[in-house]
């Protein structure tokens, strides 16, 4: 898995910074959180490819987080995508997007399907999940989890060899977490595997003021990408509009136990945003400013 920042500026892009938007890429798979106007260049730019299985998570429909689907839209039907695409997002997602398509009148060279996102289990894959609460913004705003599911143990091809399993498909079964049958006996995969692996858990917090329930919501994130538009001296600024400063952002990460923040959603007055990553670090140990195209394995 990596994620990959498309666009890390807040309301409006400056020279360095495109707006928000930032995939997970998973065994193939794009997961898109939010797509700013002109999305598609940076996705060009990042080389994730024009059809592959993707969905796509709208946090609130303010332009600046997703205008650029339309646009996204437009050019992979011109790069004849033909994967189906799955849209997720709040009330008035679905109306937005049809009504843009018909008044400006382009096609699709595939199928397109809305879901109207409510707070709970909003995608539930066979290895992980993708569950939403509500955010504290200025509109109806939701943030995003992915909870990757446990992953079976290491596989131990001698215990296997010993217990008489020959290779081949069901070792295979074996190594994904299904008891066999050899002969007369089975064989259970916890006699060939060690201890399961814990799956990964990435938070996106969209646009919001830091609350408790976002707190509990994004507790033992591995990686969490929060909102970070301005400095502690601006909270004013911050409250006014609904947004978090960094210095916030690495409080409810801390008290959160999250592993590694991410600040993205700079407001464009910050030419430098070295001025918010040193103020979040004086509170969190793991903290790295999202930069466009950034990428970041997750190990």
């Amino acid at each position: 898995m990596r994620l990959v920042f498309l666009g890390t500026s807040a309301a409006q892009p400056t020279p360095e910074r495109g707006l928000t938007c930032i995939c997970l890429e998973k065994e193939g798979e794009i997961l898109m959180f939010d797509a700013g106007e002109g999305a598609q260049i940076s996705y060009l730019k990042s080389g994730l490819g024009w059809n592959k299985k993707m969905k796509i998570f709208v946090t609130h429909l303010h332009g600046d987080h997703c205008i650029g689907i339309l646009g996204l839209l437009q050019t992979m039907t011109l790069q004849n995508r033909t994967e189906p695409m799955e849209i997720y997002g709040p009330d008035g997602i679905e109306e937005f997007i049809a009504a843009n398509i018909k008044v400006l009148n382009f096609g699709l060279s595939f199928t397109v399907m809305i879901t109207t996102v409510r707070e709970g289990t909003v995608v539930n894959e066979k290895t992980y999940t993708i569950n939403s609460c509500e955010a504290d913004h200025s509109v109806t705003s939701y943030s995003y989890l992915f909870q990757e599911k446990d992953k079976p143990g290491r596989f131990f091809p001698d215990k296997a060899k010993e217990l008489g399993v020959p290779e081949g498909e069901l070792w295979h079964k074996l190594q994904t977490g299904q008891d066999i049958q050899v002969g007369d006996k089975i064989v259970k995969s916890s006699d060939v595997l060690g201890e399961k692996r814990p799956g990964k858990r990435i938070g996106i917090s969209g646009d919001t003021r830091p609350t408790k329930k976002l707190e509990e919501f994004f507790k033992d994130c591995d990686y969490l990408s929060f909102d970070s538009t301005f400095s502690h001296e601006l909270q004013d600024k911050a409250l006014e509009t609904y947004h978090s400063t960094a210095k916030e952002a690495a409080d409810l990460a801390k008290k959160a136990n999250v592993s590694n923040l991410i600040l993205t959603h700079f407001s464009a007055r910050y030419n430098d945003e070295s001025v918010l990553l040193e103020e979040a670090k004086t509170i969190h140990s793991s903290v790295i400013a999202a930069k466009d195209l950034l990428e970041i394995e997750i190990k």
